[in-house]
């Protein structure tokens, strides 16, 4: 629980305008998205943008790091043991002096952000500076990819045009539409020498004809013969496999449902185990009944009441 004694000075989302919960997707837009708003060199006007920028590095250093934002979430720092700065000693109060950021998650985002003003080895002549704030990671890129029910229960792959090049993505058994396949390092490219972003494909699996899916679950429809339905006996089922056997007990009602278990969908990351599959019966009566036929039937319903 949080606590007042316990809270650092600074709030750390509120500085990069997101909730508690966010994502480190989230959090990395936010922090792009204002650190190209309030980088000084940008706002020369703006005596307060410095200060700005600074927090907002600061603030990102520690939620972008996942050991810092817990420590940060619990003790209200990212250092609980180490006192100082809660980034860690990244933070750079000299702003506009030359500093060796050494392994910092930060850089010099001018060259890439801001067509060299005032950035390391500047364009047209400008002097070589290095400004102590931080590279910026690249943007993720999210793509929509199609797939059949019968390529989610199997896995399947798609290529994926990354400029010249051609990229295979694998794609795994079990997954359901919102299924985020990750490709490391296959986002936009990062600024002032930092990681570039990742792709996502986010899969979207199509309705089947024949199989409706509930979670990891299948339903299919079995159409039955009202004989086989009065009396019992056997029917097929279609799995994503092969036909299967089900018995069907006398005085099966239209629209009953039989479970055949570990018939359904794999569980994806989870070798092995499967959905089941439900089988809803569907009676059929014969159409189209001779004058025999129906007198048959006549005495039959007498006969049952």
């Amino acid at each position: 629980m949080w606590g007042e004694s316990t809270m650092a000075s600074k709030d750390y989302y509120k500085i990069l305008g997101v909730k508690r919960d966010a994502n480190e997707k989230e959090i990395k837009q936010a922090f792009r998205k204002l650190a190209k708003k309030y980088h000084p060199d940008t706002n020369p006007d703006n005596p307060n943008a410095e200060t700005r920028f600074k927090e907002l590095n600061e603030a990102y250093e520690v939620l972008s790091d996942a050991e810092k934002r817990k420590n940060y979430d619990r003790f209200g720092t990212a250092t609980p043991n180490m006192g100082g700065n809660a980034n860690g000693g990244y933070y750079n109060p000299n702003y506009g002096q030359t500093v060796d950021m050494g392994e910092s998650p930060f850089g010099d985002i001018f060259e890439s952000l801001f067509g060299g003003l005032g950035g390391r080895g500047g364009r047209g002549g400008r002097t070589q500076t290095t400004t102590g704030f931080g590279r910026v990671p690249g943007e993720d890129i999210e793509q929509t990819v199609s797939i059949s029910l019968r390529e989610a229960y199997n896995g399947t792959t798609r290529l994926i045009s990354k400029g010249e090049r051609r990229v295979k993505v694998n794609i795994p058994a079990g997954a359901t539409t919102g299924t985020r396949v990750r490709l490391a390092g296959e986002g936009e490219l990062g600024s002032g020498g930092a990681a570039p972003g990742d792709l996502y494909l986010i899969v979207e699996v199509e309705p089947d004809s024949q199989f409706e899916r509930q979670g990891n679950d299948l339903q299919v429809d079995v159409k039955l013969d009202m004989f086989t339905a009065i009396l019992g006996g056997e029917a097929q089922v279609p799995t994503l496999e092969r036909p299967v056997k089900l018995r069907i007990p006398p005085g099966t009602q239209s629209g009953r449902r039989f479970r055949l278990a570990g018939k359904g969908m794999p569980v994806m990351k989870k070798s092995g185990e499967y959905g089941d599959l439900y089988a809803r019966i569907l009676v059929m009566v014969p159409e189209n009944l001779t004058d025999e036929q129906r007198t048959m039937f006549e005495i039959l319903r007498g006969q049952l009441g």
